[in-house]
């Protein structure tokens, strides 16, 4: 030791407070020695004031090194006291509250956080095991009033690794009353802290999954089974925590995900089984099952599960660290459809989660441009088994790579979501994309993306009059009754543009927010009803004079006399606004007016 050290020593000895130490730790003894609960709870409670009053100094004064060296020598004496101590009622007593006041400390600095580390590794050496994971699961549990909650959970969270592996019975049943707590304060944690405090959060909790497989190996039959689905549960939540908490890019974010891939790939998880059959609720039911509300400490673990797949597409060293080969994974998607529609079902988690990183979601496209391109397609596969049931599913993933396409800084990544959306769509049953792309437009504020939407219709109804010419070509007398119209040419699609062009709502749209939409919209109800005039057909009613009256009375006129209005205002002034209006509404007014031609040349032929 050096003169320096023994000064220090010998200043925090000949002082009071290192008096007062020494007398509560004996208070302490004494009391608890003789059975006195009461008197033995008031001298720890005095010893946690006591810490308190240490910690308080030290946070309040962070350059008084003095004061931060009696903080040390204070917890060095708790050590060493702990140590010493043959009264198996004294540590237990002090095993109740001590983890909790010394991991307060573990932020101050690494000393502290050693020393701290020191004396919770005293209890578990001292104290049962399972006895210890009760304690350290109720010192987690005290983070949500910590202001430095991230500093502060490390502490149990290391004593809790080291814990589990000690324990030699019913290891399972104790792990699943851990877990929950565990993941309870892991996500409440990782949401509000930064990355720098967090390392070390998610390396303690990684060495928690570590210890829990090494307790899995010890294991048989069904015990053996339960605690590895509750650790790839675990597993699973803590890689979604991790990709959302810490940086893309660093360097311990990768080395964490290479760790938890390992342990997942142990536990059985495969990547195709992540994405296509892996069932949250059930694997969560046959480990817990009815025990409590333990959906709210698995929050994440579909997005871990659809991320598990995303890093290794990102990483050639985490696939190889999972055993998978992700060219034959994406072969066996692109080649079978129900398991394509499940594996959509499943990243869209990683899409629709807005605190993910833009990088993720842009290997997530990627995948499933791999994927959604060039596979077998369901175009005409209505009687596949069961496919409506998967219907809500590809609508929320629809729903997610639109916010990609709407908010995505990057061109690139717009123009691949795009595809993404076109290719969903193509593995929809033509009997229920209509609805799906009319749910779409009726669950979207944008103007832009009712367009898009809208365009996407008429370029089914375009592909549809062009295979129909097609068969009429080569098969001169097949009878039309074998080929029936399917869903898109039929009166829903005037529905359809009614919903833009006069909204629910009432009146004619806003112009000139929805110009994007209403523009669509007239060049949608322009071509129906050039389509159908010169087929001769009136498939969707649109040619009738009853529907040619309404369009022209309730949607055209009312449309005309708003631009025609709006234009007037706007015409004589040269501001930024008035010009960008006027550009915006000169491409509307052309297909109106030629519309509204259209719908009077038809009426006149039928008055």
């Amino acid at each position: 030791m050096s003169v320096k050290s023994r000064e220090v020593d010998v200043s925090f000895e000949a002082s009071e407070a290192h008096n007062n130490l020494r007398n509560i730790l004996h208070s302490c003894s004494k009391f608890a020695q003789v059975g006195d609960l009461n008197e033995s709870g008031n001298a720890i409670s005095e010893l946690l004031k006591f810490l308190d009053s240490l910690l308080d100094a030290s946070l309040s004064e962070p350059d008084n090194q003095h004061v931060e060296n009696d903080a040390f020598e204070a917890l060095a004496e708790i050590h060493r006291y702990i140590c010493s101590s043959t009264n198996q009622e004294v540590v237990d007593a002090l095993s109740f509250e001590l983890p909790k006041a010394v991991s307060k400390f573990a932020s101050i600095s690494s000393r502290f956080f050693d020393k701290a580390d020191s004396i919770i590794d005293q209890f578990i050496t001292k104290c049962g095991p399972r006895d210890m994971l009760s304690i350290l699961c109720n010192t987690l549990g005290y983070s949500s009033e910590m202001t430095k909650a991230a500093s502060y959970i490390v502490l149990p969270l290391a004593g809790l690794s080291k814990v589990f592996v000690l324990i030699k019975r019913r290891q399972f049943e104790q792990a699943k009353e851990a877990i929950p707590i565990i993941l309870n304060v892991l996500t409440a944690v990782s949401l509000e802290s930064e990355d720098e405090e967090l390392e070390g959060v998610f390396e303690r909790a990684v060495e928690i999954a570590n210890s829990i497989y090494e307790v899995c190996n010890k294991l048989e039959g069904v015990a053996k089974e339960k605690l590895q689905s509750l650790l790839g549960l675990y597993v699973l939540q803590c890689l979604a925590l991790v990709s959302v908490s810490l940086s893309y890019q660093a360097s311990s974010c990768h080395s964490l995900v290479l760790q938890l891939s390992q342990i997942s790939s142990n536990c059985g998880l495969s990547y195709l089984s992540l994405l296509t059959t892996y069932d949250v609720e059930t694997v969560a039911g046959s480990v817990f099952g009815e025990d409590g509300d333990y959906m709210g400490c698995l929050s994440h673990v579909k997005h871990g599960a659809a991320l598990s797949v995303i890093w290794g597409h990102v990483s050639e060293e985490v696939a190889r660290t999972a055993k998978e080969d992700l060219v034959a994974i994406k072969d066996e998607l692109c080649n079978n459809l129900t398991e394509r529609w499940q594996a959509i079902g499943t990243l869209r988690h990683v899409l629709s989660f807005v605190n993910f990183p833009w990088e993720l979601k842009k290997h997530t496209i990627e995948f499933l441009l791999c994927i959604t391109v060039g596979g077998i397609s369901g175009n005409n596969d209505d009687k596949h088994v069961e496919w409506s049931s998967y219907m809500p599913t590809l609508f929320a993933a629809l729903q997610a790579v639109k916010m990609i396409i709407m908010y995505t800084p990057d061109p690139e990544l717009r123009k691949k979501s795009f595809a993404v959306l076109k290719g969903v769509l193509a593995d929809i049953p033509i009997s229920q994309r209509f609805d799906i792309l009319k749910a779409l437009i009726t669950n979207t504020d944008s103007s832009s993306m009712i367009a898009i939407f809208i365009d996407l219709v008429r370029r089914e109804m375009h592909t549809e009059v062009c295979s129909r010419t097609s068969i009429v070509k080569n098969v001169p007398h097949m009878d039309n009754e074998a080929h029936p119209d399917v869903s898109f040419w039929t009166p829903s699609v005037l529905e359809l543009v009614e919903l833009v062009l006069r909204p629910p709502q009432g009146g004619p749209p806003s112009l000139p927010e929805q110009s994007d939409a209403v523009l669509s919209a007239l060049n949608l109800y322009r071509f129906v009803l050039m389509t159908e005039s010169t087929g001769k057909t009136n498939r969707t009613g649109v040619v009738s004079r009853s529907s040619l009256l309404k369009v022209y009375n309730e949607w055209l006129l009312p449309l005309r006399t708003l631009v025609t209005g709006i234009i007037a205002e706007n015409k004589n002034d040269y501001d930024e606004l008035a010009v960008d209006t006027l550009c915006t509404l000169n491409p509307l007014e052309l297909v109106l007016y030629r519309c509204i031609e259209l719908v009077e040349e038809k009426l006149q032929q039928s008055s």
